[in-house]
């Protein structure tokens, strides 16, 4: 039977800025602020068999400027409809999202059963200048506390590379943390999840920044040459 492409709503986790804040106004300020954020659409419910691949990310996993369906994600998941491969994925990107941001939201996310975790965080972090040092940790409490939720769940963990705006030092040692992770916690790395998007034009927004639908397409190969390893 041809498996259809399941979505769903996901909430984001996010840390109340006031203590005075009641839990009702905690999820409201969730529902309404970022829902649309990682925004999934439902055409049919997969059996309930079905393993589940999380793409744990920014604005690059979330497809920002496109149709959710154009977004990387959602190409993974056509692809593995078509090969009739019995995977649901859940696109839990959040523009604007910082490995800070993640580590804070993580616990929402893994509320479910999670088989595949894609983690693509780290470019804010990055682009932002925050200190090498703190996004390392980051990550690797971001993996850690996957694995403490579930031993089986695999991690794959997605490369990133910077302009050189924060000095040459700054953006090789950035670059480095990625592989370093991946050995440390022996985990399948994306050795540069732009590769051959980054820097051309005509594959990015007028942002230079984000893929266009075409460029979401090349990005989707670099993802599925280390997921259908995993799969």
């Amino acid at each position: 039977m041809r498996i259809l492409l399941k979505f769903s709503y996901f909430l984001v986790f996010i840390v109340a800025f006031s203590c005075g804040d009641d839990k009702a106004k905690k999820q409201e300020n969730k529902s309404s602020k970022y829902s649309k954020a990682i925004k999934v659409e439902s055409e049919e419910v997969k059996k309930s068999d079905s393993k589940t691949i999380l793409f744990f990310g920014n604005s690059l996993t979330a497809g920002y400027g496109l149709d959710t369906k154009e977004s990387f994600p959602s190409l993974i998941q056509n692809r593995l409809d078509s090969l009739k491969l019995n995977y649901t994925v859940i696109n839990a990107g959040l523009s604007g999202e910082t490995t800070s941001g993640g580590k804070n939201r993580l616990n929402w996310v893994l509320n479910q059963k999670v088989d595949v975790f894609v983690l693509e965080l780290g470019a804010n972090d990055g682009l932002r200048g925050i200190p090498l040092e703190e996004t390392r940790n980051n990550l690797q409490k971001i993996i850690d506390e996957v694995r403490e939720k579930n031993t089986d769940t695999e991690i794959i963990l997605a490369g990133m590379q910077i302009p050189p705006n924060m000095g040459q030092e700054y953006t090789k040692e950035f670059r480095t943390i990625f592989p370093d992770l991946a050995a440390k916690n022996d985990l399948q790395l994306i050795p540069f999840l732009l590769d051959g998007v980054a820097g051309i034009p005509h594959l990015n927004l007028p942002d230079g920044i984000h893929p266009t639908a075409e460029g979401q397409k090349i990005v989707r190969e670099n993802v599925w040459n280390v997921l259908k390893e995993v799969l």
